[in-house]
């Protein structure tokens, strides 16, 4: 027999460091979640990404019990990365404080083609773009697809 759902939670947490502080401990303590247990858990199944921001959806059952899904890292926290940058421009339309090129685009959007809304690589590559520009950074270069026909 399924088990009933009591409610989701979302949460982002560096890999490998869940502990019971803040944020992790009242988003699971108010559903009556062993904060604990899931720490465990979560920090053995995300030791290979020590540091990095994971997030993670828990489902906690009428029980009390709970299962969880880790995705990827999150695409702007992956484009700082890309850029070296510590955050985005606060007027990413006039402030460009970095840029990225089409391969480190590619790069991500290869990576987070299991949680992104696409189909082809192509189709994520804007997605990841636009989050770029979004955060003022520019995409320097020409873009794949319009290389491709002009050949």
């Amino acid at each position: 027999m399924a088990r009933e759902v009591d409610g989701f939670i979302k949460l982002q947490v560096k890999g490998g460091q869940a502990n019971p502080s803040p944020p992790v401990g009242p988003a699971l303590g108010a559903k009556g979640v062993n904060i604990m247990d899931f720490c465990k858990q979560f920090n053995a199944r995300t030791q290979e990404m020590q540091g990095q921001v994971v997030p993670v959806e828990i489902t906690v059952f009428t029980d009390k019990s709970f299962s969880f899904i880790i995705k990827t890292t999150p695409a702007p926290v992956l484009l700082l990365e890309k850029a070296k940058l510590k955050k985005g421009s606060s007027e990413p339309n006039r402030d460009k404080v970095g840029s990225v090129t089409w391969d480190d685009v590619k790069a991500i959007a290869e990576y987070k083609m299991t949680d992104l809304n696409a189909f082809k690589v192509e189709s994520a590559m804007k997605m990841i773009a636009g989050t770029a520009r979004s955060m003022g950074l520019l995409v320097s270069g020409t873009p794949p697809w319009e290389t491709e026909s002009a050949e």
